[in-house]
């Protein structure tokens, strides 16, 4: 808590300038901005500065102004007025002490006090003056009334109580001024929530702020805590439970009011908008929402929320944890064994004979699901890949001979997509992104090779996702993860294709290098170093 002083304000007389302060029907409650204060103490200095570094010459009598006084009528009004900032340095110096003390030079000057004064509600009623003493210099008094800081701050009942007659309460070392002078004209409104439907959300967060703002937060009380002013903390409270706030401010918006929790302030409904009563996220609720995607049938609307959700979990890689994980990865792969079933189904039918008679309207329904099912399921399969839980789908995937044997008996148009999946596993291996066995790794390349081989053509011209490097790249580290044997298999299959379609087939040169290096280089190069160990 800063500093406070009670007692009486030494009467001063100061130079007075003019500095704009907001008027309300209650009366003055709005203090000048740090950057009017500090305007002002800039223009102050530039017009005190000494040409040509002589000493300024000493003052004459000083011109004083009164501070206005607000009658009943004009206080209805919204009108501008001024308040006065006293500098301390022009303090009229006599004649006398002017020619005994020379006036110092600017280097050894001290610091200078600005004073800005505002009045609240009938200035000519006033008893009690507060003094803030902020940064920089900058001092404020305010004219405010016992009775109204006594009514609505448990702070100045107590401060008025302990010492009668207080003339005077000096606050110093306070961090934010502006704040705690419209905290205290809040005090004179009579529905401080109206007030505060004016504010914006940064406005009214500073008053149930900490410390010095948004980018350090201190641990301390909130400022209309700190006053006891709990009528204007609940209405800060009714403003956000109603307002809206995202993104940075939501988090601002939840510090500043977490630290109200220990008091009996009722901030639960504004924190249950970020936070529900159960401590895990309902499975049940993700695996709804996976369920209504790939159900969809408005391509945009799918698309678009394939895009967000996909992006909203590599967001958040991690939020399926502490036990949830296991039930995220049993909802997505019942996903995927739906589809794959219903695939599998699909191709049945348009592989059949009778099928390839029938008319193009009645095909072209088929086709339009097989396409979506694959869809569905790649993007299934780049979920589990992102979570590195995709182990399971590889070996679902190299289970499907079947599916794999109906592939060519289907247009290229109509089953390119199912490729792209068996695309997309062999990048996630050669990522690393999942650890299948050997078997599971052999099985999906005697299955699948072949059918992605098939429609490799279309993939390169009919599908602007294709990123032909980074799958030739997965298909060789694939390859270059079996036994030796097994690896020349492969490689040599490929090869006859390659020699044979040029670009119409996945470009394995790198893979190729490298068993060759393992097969015809590093033998020779192992057996020359065995023999120049035994000569030795």
């Amino acid at each position: 808590m800063a500093e406070l002083k009670v007692g009486s304000l030494d009467a001063r007389t100061t130079k007075i300038r003019n500095v704009p302060i907001a008027v309300t029907p209650e009366g003055f409650w709005c203090c000048p901005s740090q950057a009017v204060l500090q305007k002002t103490v800039k223009n102050q200095n530039q017009q005190l500065k000494p040409k040509g570094g002589a000493s300024p010459p000493a003052s004459k009598a000083p011109s004083i102004q009164r501070a206005p006084t607000i009658s009943s009528e004009r206080r209805t009004q919204s009108t501008p007025t001024r308040s006065k900032v006293n500098s301390d340095d022009q303090r009229c110096i006599s004649g006398d002490s002017a020619t005994a003390n020379p006036p110092k030079t600017v280097n050894e000057r001290p610091p200078k006090k600005h004073k800005v004064s505002v009045g609240f509600g009938q200035l000519e009623t006033s008893d009690l003056k507060v003094v803030l003493y902020g940064k920089d210099g900058v001092a404020v008094k305010m004219s405010v009334h016992k009775n109204i800081l006594a009514e609505n701050s448990i702070f100045f009942a107590d401060k008025i109580s302990r010492q009668s007659p207080v003339s005077s309460i000096e606050v110093s070392d306070c961090e934010d001024v502006e704040i705690y002078v419209e905290t205290v004209g809040l005090m004179y409104c009579s529905d401080v929530k109206q007030r505060l439907i004016k504010q914006s959300v940064p406005r009214v967060l500073r008053i149930l702020k900490f410390g010095e703002g948004w980018d350090k937060f201190k641990l301390g009380r909130l400022v209309a805590e700190l006053l006891g002013f709990r009528a204007c903390v609940m209405s800060c409270l009714d403003y956000l439970e109603a307002v809206p706030w995202v993104g940075e401010e939501e988090e601002h918006v939840v510090s500043s009011v977490r630290n109200l929790q220990s008091e009996n302030y009722g901030v639960s409904p504004v924190l249950k908008r970020v936070a529900s009563d159960l401590t895990i996220p309902p499975n049940d609720t993700f695996a709804h929402i996976i369920e209504l995607v790939l159900k969809s049938n408005e391509d945009r609307g799918r698309r678009e929320m394939k895009s967000l959700v996909l992006k909203l979990l590599k967001e958040n890689s991690t939020s399926c944890t502490n036990g949830s994980s296991d039930l995220c990865a049993e909802s997505l792969y019942k996903s995927c064994q739906n589809c794959l079933e219903s695939l599998l189904t699909l191709f049945r039918q348009a592989s059949d004979n009778d099928f390839a008679e029938q008319s193009l309207d009645l095909k072209e329904p088929v086709f339009r699901q097989i396409a979506l099912e694959a869809d569905n399921l790649l993007w299934l399969a780049e979920i589990l890949a992102d979570r590195n839980a995709a182990d399971e789908l590889a070996v679902m995937w190299s289970s499907q001979r079947e599916l794999a044997g109906l592939h060519s008996k289907l247009p290229v148009k109509s089953r390119h997509l199912v490729s792209c999946v068996t695309a997309r596993l062999f990048v996630a291996i050669g990522k690393g992104e999942m650890l299948p066995s050997k078997d599971t790794r052999q099985l999906l390349l005697d299955v699948w090779l072949q059918p992605l081989m098939d429609d490799y053509n279309w993939l390169q011209h009919g599908c602007r996702s294709f990123d032909r490097k980074v799958v030739e790249e997965g298909i060789g580290r694939t390859i270059l993860t079996l036994p030796l044997e097994d690896q020349q298999t492969i490689l040599l299959s490929w090869l006859g294709s390659f020699l044979k379609v040029g670009d119409s087939c996945p470009n394995l040169q790198k893979a190729f290098e490298v068993w060759w290096r393992r097969t015809f280089i590093r033998p020779y190069v192992e057996q020359q170093g065995r023999s120049q160990s035994g000569r030795s």
